[in-house]
């Protein structure tokens, strides 16, 4: 099953630390949450014990996450990077606000991951449902081969029991995967 998700029915969640608010694109319950987050000022992360988090910087640069254990480096747009929900962080703006994309999951109940896919690249999706998030400008993603347009900030949810494949064609998308655990 394939739904296409519209930015007009994102919904706002604050932060559990009141410390801003993220949009979420696509959630089940307190199992998992896809969503886009801008962080305009330093400050702790909230606390997600039990669950593991994927993030990728969309917007601006410079974002480090600070932790007891030494840095996490998120400086960079569209390179992923995966913690610990309970791990304590201090976010450290080095070049001004950031947006980031999160996908939070509950580790005794899924994995959660986020694939980035350019053109001409090709995922495998195994079974489970994955979300094709198109974060700047209009994308083509091919699913089996047919093509599907992604305005800007438009997502693809895709609800799958068997494995696909998923073919980016024009411009960039983030792809979260969210599989039984």
């Amino acid at each position: 099953m394939i739904t296409l998700l519209d930015p007009a029915g994102y919904l706002r969640t604050p932060w559990k630390n009141g410390g801003g608010t993220t949009v979420d694109i696509a959630f089940s319950g307190d199992v998992w949450r896809f969503g886009r987050t801008p962080i305009v000022q330093p400050g702790p992360f909230s606390d997600y014990t039990g669950y593991d988090r994927v993030q990728v910087l969309v917007s601006g640069s410079g974002l480090v996450l600070e932790t007891p254990q030494g840095e996490i480096d998120v400086r960079q747009p569209f390179r992923p990077v995966r913690f610990a929900g309970e791990t304590p962080i201090v976010s450290r703006l080095e070049a001004g606000p950031v947006e980031v994309v999160n996908l939070i999951g509950a580790r005794a109940q899924v994995k959660v991951d986020i694939a980035i896919l350019d053109e001409d690249r090709t995922l495998i999706l195994k079974p489970g449902t994955h979300i094709a998030y198109s974060p700047h400008g209009d994308a083509t993603v091919a699913v089996q081969g047919n093509e599907r347009k992604l305005a800007s900030d438009y997502a693809l949810r895709l609800d799958i029991t068997v494995p696909i494949r998923l073919s980016g064609r024009v411009g960039c998308l983030l792809v979260g995967s969210i599989t039984a655990a």
